[in-house]
Parts: C-alpha cells; structure tokens; sequence
C-alpha cells in the first residue's frame, strides 16, 4: 500500500501541472484576525461510577465551594462521591464573534477519572490570557468512546477521559474589531515570501488602479484604505482578497524514511548526474533434521543435525543519466527508471544531494 501510495504521488508530481493562481485570503491573514484561546476548570456529574477517587482532593473541594455558593453547608469529610470528575475546559474564540453565539468545548479530565461518557459539565467561565471570561460553559459531554471492566479483564474504545461538548459555550464578551476605524491594515502571510508578498502587492495595486499595497518584509504587506472605501474597510477587505495570485516556494524535498513517503517540490533542479542501484539480497534457511536410532536399538542417542542453506541474489542495478536542469517530471521517470523502491529513493535523493547535484533544501522528517 505505501509503494502504491509513493507512486501516485510520483505520477501526480510528473504531470505538467498549469500555474494556478490562489485567493488572498487563502494563502494571508489581517493583522489582530485571529482566533483566542479559553480556558477554564469545571465539574462534570452524572458519572456512573468512574468519577475522581477520593485520593484526587480538589474536586470534593470543588464541591464544596459549589454546594455553599448555592446555600448547602457540608462537611468536606463527609463527601464521598465517585459520581463527580474534575475537568480543564478549553475553547477557541473566534474573531468577530457576538455576544449569545455559541461555540464548541472541549473538556479533559483533570484528575484519576476512569470515564467522563455520559456526564454533564456544570458551568464553567472561560477565561482568555487577560483574565477576563469571555464565554460561560455547560452542558452533556460526548465522548464517543466506552470503558467497561472487572477485575481481571477490560475493554475500552477511542479515549474515554476527554470529550467534546457541542455548541457548549455562550460568548458573554465580545473581542475588539480590529478594523474599525483603521486607515492602514497589515496582511500577514501564512508563508513568508518575497516573490508572494510582491505578487499580492502588484495585484491589489492593479485592481484598486492606485498605490495602494507596499511589502514591508516577505511575511507582511501594508495597504492603505482607499478614498472610496473609507468608512467602508469590510467591503475594501471583501473585494481585496477575492484577487488571485499565485504563490512561489523554495525548492524543498521532503523524505520520511519510517514511512516511505517522498514529496518533491516542482521547483526542485538537478544537475546532470548519474545514478546506479543494485540490491543485494541475502536468503538464509535454516531446516534442522532430528537423527535418532534405529527401533529397539540398546545404545545411541537423538541429537539434532543443522542445516543451513544460503543464497544471494544480486540485483542489476541499471544506470540512469538524469541531465543538468531536469524537471520534476524527468527525474521521477529517470529513478522509475532503475526499478527502485520508494525506500531505495529515499537512499538516492540523499546521496544525488550529497553529491552536490540536487538544487534543493532536503528535508528529513
């Protein structure tokens, strides 16, 4: 299955593919449009037995504090309940977002719980890295997954103590527009380029038919808000990052040698060189024979006689000539050439780089 999955990659790689131009907005971000990271400690009951221990201290605690928040004084020592879990809630804000939408969790278990399936996670604030909360949640924990067992055996599903609980959270504080008001904006590039940043610019700069974007650095490109559009930067964003263009990379291969994947750029080049591979395989079989005496026989012994047998096999390993300035395309079908392995090319790209002769950055992972 790996080799056939290395070879249609080879052969999409081989294919004579057409520029294609890619959105703005898929390949660049706005300064401050970001997504923000919640956080919060919650509790979640209605297990069926395989809450917290009583070794685990802080959610009996918990609940505690809760039971006195709503007006049940309780002796902490006289709680034990294996019904209740301690769980770290955690969520992510998305930009824009308004006060009553609501927004996934995700809930993992904080202490010796054995499963959170069928809980519900009692209110819980989410608090961003300034401290203040930003969205409350509760609700049923769906965890997709099962963990049942006695004493001496055991089954279990997927990943019983973490959950996900959809549409969980309200947001009760709304995060700045960062472009309101804004006269410049800053558009990020999800890959830093020189060649992209001036292409984006280039491209907004012949829409708008003014000076409109400059590149301060491969990763960033300044645009100032027309004249037409001010007081109007949603409907400036809107018609700027439907443009096309069409991104450049560095020439980069990518070798993954515990699974055999190769990937290999298309600006990738490489010097006239050639190539030789032989595989050399050893077989060794051992078949031991049991010699014993003969029936009824007063004397002998059984011992065990060892046979081995061996025998190597040389492949032919042809020689191919890749020449200087070949393409994509022509170095795949020069190795196919050689009738190699994906794992054998990973051997060859590696030494075609030692040999100075691939005008690529190689890259092992």
């Amino acid at each position: 299955m790996k080799r056939i999955l290395t070879a249609v990659i080879f052969l999409l790689l081989a294919v004579p593919q057409l520029a294609l131009a890619i959105r703005i907005k898929d390949i660049a971000s706005f300064n401050g449009v970001r997504d923000n990271q919640l956080i919060g400690y919650g509790l979640v009951v209605g297990l069926n037995g395989t809450g917290d221990s009583d070794q685990t201290k802080f959610p009996v605690q918990s609940l505690t504090n809760m039971l006195e928040r709503m007006g049940i004084t309780i002796n902490r020592s006289d709680i034990k309940v294996k019904n209740v879990a301690a769980v770290m809630v955690t969520a992510d804000l998305p930009p824009f977002v308004k006060q009553g939408t609501q927004i996934d969790v995700l809930v993992s278990s904080a202490g010796d719980a054995k499963s959170l399936a069928g809980g519900t996670l009692l209110m819980a604030p989410l608090k961003g890295a300034d401290g203040q909360v930003y969205a409350v949640a509760q609700g049923a924990v769906l965890t997709n997954s099962f963990s049942y067992g006695g004493q001496a055996a055991s089954v279990q599903k997927n990943h019983p103590t973490a959950g996900r609980v959809p549409n969980g959270a309200l947001v009760e504080r709304e995060l700045p527009n960062v472009l309101t008001g804004q006269g410049q904006l800053r558009l990020n590039l999800h890959q830093p380029d020189f060649t992209t940043a001036t292409r984006i610019a280039r491209a907004v700069n012949e829409k708008f038919n003014a000076p409109v974007a400059s590149c301060s650095d491969p990763g960033a490109v300044l645009m100032t808000v027309p004249d037409a559009y001010r007081g109007r930067v949603v409907e400036f964003v809107a018609d700027m990052e439907r443009l096309e263009v069409r991104p450049d990379s560095p020439a980069k291969v990518v070798l993954n040698e515990r699974t055999g994947t190769i990937v290999i750029g298309d600006n990738v080049r490489i010097s006239t060189v050639a190539v030789s591979h032989g595989n050399l395989t050893l077989f060794v079989k051992e078949t031991p024979q049991v010699s014993q005496p003969a029936p009824l026989s007063k004397t002998g012994e059984t011992v065990v006689v060892p046979r081995t047998s061996v025998k190597v096999t040389e492949g032919g390993g042809g020689l191919a000539v890749v020449k200087e300035g070949a393409s994509i395309g022509e170095v795949v079908r020069a190795l196919n050439a050689l009738g190699v392995t994906p794992r054998d090319l990973i051997g060859i790209l590696q030494a075609i780089k030692a040999a100075g002769a691939m005008q690529a950055e190689l890259s092992v992972i």
